[in-house]
């Protein structure tokens, strides 16, 4: 499984002030801080919460 499809997101604004779904879907792709990178499986559920809360994100790959 190490051939896996992967994509990079990064927490570029606060979760200060956001909806708890916002800050649960930033939890649940393992990011807590500003500037903090994450590599995360490219599946649904995932892909998902990263366009639910793109506006705090840059991702790539």
């Amino acid at each position: 499984m190490t051939d896996a499809k992967k994509f990079k997101v990064t927490l570029v604004k606060s979760l200060i002030g956001r909806l708890e779904s916002h800050k649960a879907c930033a939890r649940g792709l393992g990011l807590k801080k500003i500037n903090q990178t994450a590599d995360v499986l490219d599946t649904p559920a995932n892909r998902g919460m990263a366009n639910k809360i793109s506006y705090l994100l840059k991702v790539e790959g």
